[in-house]
């Protein structure tokens, strides 16, 4: 058994994918999908689901890492509030990073919106970690953080 993938289902994959590509260094793993059928309907519970996108290759984990599927819906769902990190659920992704206020910084140049503030917490037998929320170009949360012995 091993861990596959995670969904972001996107209003505009393609800005959302640019953006992963730009701030993260993600590549996209091909092909680009382009997915409908009975089969779709069958596996999502949908009716007359029409899907396209991609998988993006996560930084660290090689061609045969887990990736982050980013496709658009032709018919999406009516959207709710917006998720904080106190919802219950999946509430965000995080990347560890070497410098957080450069990524930090490149991901509002990006698109991205400010959530938190940058902050820095040692924490015992462990080291000094440093980290950050915002959400991406789409609302979506996201965490950077670094870790010094």
């Amino acid at each position: 058994m091993r861990f596959a993938h995670t969904n972001i289902a996107a209003r505009d994959w393609k800005r959302l994918v640019q953006f992963y590509v730009d701030v993260f260094g993600c590549q996209i793993k091909a092909p680009e999908r382009r997915l409908s059928g009975d089969w779709l309907d069958k596996a999502t519970g949908l009716t007359d689901a029409r899907l396209e996108g991609v998988h993006l290759l996560l930084p660290g984990h090689g061609e045969n890492g887990p990736t982050l599927e980013i496709f658009s819906y032709e018919k999406s769902h009516e959207e709710c509030g917006a998720v904080m990190a106190n919802h219950i659920g999946f509430t965000h992704i995080a990347f560890e990073v070497e410098d957080v206020d450069t990524i930090f910084t490149a991901a509002l140049a990006h698109g991205a919106e400010r959530l938190g503030e940058v902050t820095e917490k040692k924490v015992e037998n462990v080291g000094l970690l440093k980290l950050v929320y915002f959400r991406d170009p789409e609302g979506n949360i996201v965490e950077i953080q670094s870790w010094k012995k």
